[in-house]
């Protein structure tokens, strides 16, 4: 897993684990790995700079088998995204990254005919004024996936996205301790609760699954219907 020392991506790690997978996340730093390992043990945590693609690499050179690639490696700058060096660097993180370690991955995985899952949002289908680098990384994402899906299709190896929606994690705490924030958020959302990083783990273990053997390029929504009102 590319990301995954916090938030949803914990979540999603913790899930797979609980399964019996043997699951390595990284971190941007070794503070982040360190801090993981601390609260779960059992899973691996390494260091990785997913703008380094000499990095990536690296880090796939390592492994001699692969199943499943879940890229959560994300960066947001409210505010800030309005500055084209910001949107550059969110892109570069969110969405470059994806790609990269897609295409670094695609050897392993054509040899195991796995899947990658990618973490997309529902900002992948609206737009956001204080966040157009998050936003358009997001986008970016709905249509790599669809894309790889088609491209990586010849080795066997399929490629979904989760799109989120409000979820409570470390940095969603500020929108949820704010009346003014939170509670437009639950009136629009029709079952009336923030998910949580387990909800999205759920998803995460079905499109991985044989289950979803059939299942490629699709973008899985999980909001609890905050997109439908």
């Amino acid at each position: 897993m590319i990301g995954g020392t916090s938030g949803i991506g914990e979540g999603i790690a913790r899930a797979f684990h609980a399964e019996g997978a043997k699951v390595t996340v990284t971190g941007a730093s070794e503070a982040e790995a360190a801090t993981f390992r601390t609260s779960n043990p059992g899973i691996a945590a390494r260091i990785l700079d997913v703008c380094d693609p000499a990095a990536i690499a690296a880090h796939f050179a390592t492994l001699t088998r692969l199943d499943h690639l879940i890229y959560c490696a994300g960066i947001i700058r409210r505010g800030a995204e309005l500055d084209p060096d910001v949107f550059a660097q969110v892109l570069d993180v969110n969405l470059t990254g994806a790609m990269r370690a897609a295409t670094a991955a695609r050897p392993l995985l054509g040899a195991s005919r796995g899947s990658i899952l990618n973490m997309a949002s529902m900002l992948a289908f609206q737009g956001g004024g204080l966040v157009p680098g998050y936003s358009a990384s997001k986008g970016g994402i709905a249509q790599l996936t669809k894309s790889l899906a088609i491209a990586f299709a010849l080795d066997g190896i399929r490629v979904n996205a989760i799109a989120p929606g409000w979820i409570a994690t470390p940095l969603t705490q500020a929108l949820r301790d704010d009346p003014a924030r939170n509670d437009p958020i639950m009136a629009r959302t029709p079952l009336k609760r923030w998910g949580t990083p387990e909800d999205i783990a759920g998803g995460a273990i079905y499109l991985a699954s044989p289950i979803a053997c059939f299942v490629t390029g699709s973008i899985l929504v999980v909001d609890g219907g905050y997109l439908i009102t």
